[in-house]
């Protein structure tokens, strides 16, 4: 059995989808509970963020949260505004990715190629939402805004789509909007994303393009 055999046989057991459905729900119920009860003060931005990486990756993205985005972290470090800042590119480019996918090859049932062209405008239209919005809030003009965010957030949307559209296609392209396996293709896929654009976030902050967000531990000192 090819791989790709082996993990289409894996995204359509319900035994594996009930089992990971319960393990989202539990993580998504952990962060809540956390953020309220010890992180109340976050900003709503970023409160966004860690629901929907956690939406989208379960644990994983529940890991990234405690690792790098709580207040009580013992340090801040350049791994942890990695996964801060992948992270928020994440939770904005996968939902333009959902959106973008579900329009395309599932309701309009267009071909590949449009379908990968739909998705790519969608991620980065709202990868790009999440940087330019804020910036806009802050005082920050349309123009100033929009350089920033095409500067900062496009090696990351790029190299997260490329993986992550390049995999849903792999694996469920053929699949329709009703089947099981469009669903978990795409949720799956998403993961790859993140995993793979981890790195070039690092690279990055490390390099000054990106910020890698607010340093959570500044919240506790300021308490």
């Amino acid at each position: 059995m090819s791989l790709e055999s082996s993990l289409q046989s894996v995204l359509t057991n319900p035994t594996y989808l009930s089992v990971w459905v319960a393990i989202v729900a539990a993580s998504l119920a952990v962060l809540v509970w956390d953020v309220r009860s010890n992180n109340d003060e976050m900003a709503p931005l970023m409160k966004f963020v860690w629901g929907l990486t956690v939406l989208y990756s379960g644990p994983l993205g529940l890991g990234m949260y405690w690792y790098s985005g709580r207040a009580q972290i013992s340090h801040d470090s350049l791994w942890r505004k990695g996964s801060r800042s992948v992270a928020h590119c994440y939770s904005g480019c996968g939902a333009g990715e959902v959106i973008g996918v579900t329009l395309a090859a599932g309701l309009l049932a267009l071909g590949t190629s449009l379908v990968i062209v739909v998705t790519f405008t969608f991620a980065y239209a709202m990868g790009y939402a999440l940087t330019v919005g804020p910036l806009m809030q802050e005082g920050v003009g349309f123009g100033e805004a929009a350089k920033d965010a095409l500067l900062t957030e496009t090696p990351s949307i790029t190299l997260m789509e490329i993986a992550a559209i390049g995999t849903d296609v792999w694996l469920a392209g053929e699949a329709h909007i009703g089947e099981v396996l469009f669903w978990s293709g795409l949720v799956f896929s998403l993961t790859i994303g993140l995993l793979v654009a981890y790195p070039i976030n690092v690279y990055l902050v490390h390099r000054g393009v990106k910020g890698g967000m607010q340093d959570p531990t500044e919240r506790r000192q300021a308490a």
